[in-house]
């Protein structure tokens, strides 16, 4: 079964990471993090956000970026940045693919992404806006991945079936 894979390099923030998880959870996507992390797993913050989701989480850590790549030979991996020269919805995201976001303070790193210019993704903002909370840019671009994907294995109407409008 394909999904889509989220990686986070270094990720500083407990409540974005759990948040992240709730939403690869709710997806059926795979999380991957990228050590050095900002806080430790067990943390309070990272569980609450997470909620009771994050035993059933499929996630991975890595104890670096070169770690990541060598037990993920082959990886088509898209890199989420301000800089990408590409709109995350004009790119066709394969259903197996990675989609690598930076930590919070920093992004991804300049030697990283000059390696990957050409899957390189951005998420348009107005005007001088820095960047996106990590959470909702891994949303934004993640439910683009799916939508293109067919939403696969998702329910398209679970919670409404049994619903009664009044």
């Amino acid at each position: 079964m394909s999904k889509i894979n989220i990686v986070l390099l270094e990720p500083e923030i407990p409540s974005n990471t759990g948040n992240i998880g709730r939403t690869c959870v709710a997806t059926g996507s795979r999380l991957h993090l990228i050590e050095p992390l900002g806080f430790r797993l067990n943390e309070k913050a990272l569980k609450r956000a997470g909620m009771d989701y994050w035993n059933d989480l499929d996630v991975t850590t890595y104890i670096n970026y070169e770690d990541f790549l060598a037990r993920n030979p082959g990886a088509k991996i898209y890199m989420a940045t301000t800089k990408g020269p590409n709109v995350y919805s004009d790119v066709h995201f394969e259903p197996d693919c990675y989609i690598m976001f930076g930590k919070e303070s920093a992004g991804i790193p300049e030697e990283i992404l000059v390696e990957h210019q050409e899957t390189a993704i951005r998420i348009p903002m107005m005007g001088e806006t820095r960047s996106l909370n990590l959470a909702n840019s891994v949303s934004i671009v993640l439910y683009e991945a799916l939508r293109q994907n067919g939403f696969a294995q998702m329910q398209m109407e679970g919670h409404l079936r049994n619903y009664e409008w009044k």
